[in-house]
């Protein structure tokens, strides 16, 4: 692969990394806040219109991009580059793909399927737990994002 492209892939990589890191740090600070101090209906009914509207815009296609580049490069670094700059490589696709594709798949989308089947008005203890345990997982989400980005940033 020329240099430029690799070059090229790792700026698609972190620059996805940071929208993701963004996006997830806006939830982590204050959306989840703001959707927490409604009344549960109206915090479960935003949060499933989020869930179905975010499916239909550039989010996806960034996320998963990213994912897609992050394993290309990680392939890449390890089979054809130097160690300091596989080790970064390497730690920031790791970081993407376990930190926050995999983990918005094992944890994130089954909360926002078990919140898709509630009721809002029958949410009640749903909505409080969903709060919670999707709040803490987004956070993880956030600092793995963020921790790739830099990675690759360095790997440049």
């Amino acid at each position: 692969m020329p240099e430029f492209v690799l070059t090229l892939l790792i700026v698609f990589a972190a620059a996805g990394s940071g929208l993701m890191a963004g996006a997830f740090f806006a939830f982590s600070t204050f959306v989840m806040k703001a959707l927490g101090e409604t009344s549960g209906s109206g915090g479960v009914e935003a949060m499933q219109r989020i869930n179905r509207v975010i499916l239909r815009s550039l989010f996806l296609p960034i996320f998963t991009g990213t994912a897609v580049i992050a394993a290309i490069l990680a392939v890449w670094g390890i089979f054809f580059l130097s160690w300091p700059r596989t080790i970064v490589l390497t730690a920031g696709a790791l970081l993407y793909i376990v930190g926050s594709f995999a983990l918005t798949m094992r944890r994130n989308v089954p909360l926002n399927n078990q919140l898709d089947a509630v009721e809002p008005p029958a949410a009640g203890d749903t909505w409080k737990m969903y709060l919670l345990r999707w709040t803490q997982w987004n956070h993880v989400r956030t600092l793995t994002t963020l921790l790739a980005m830099v990675c690759f940033m360095l790997a440049l």
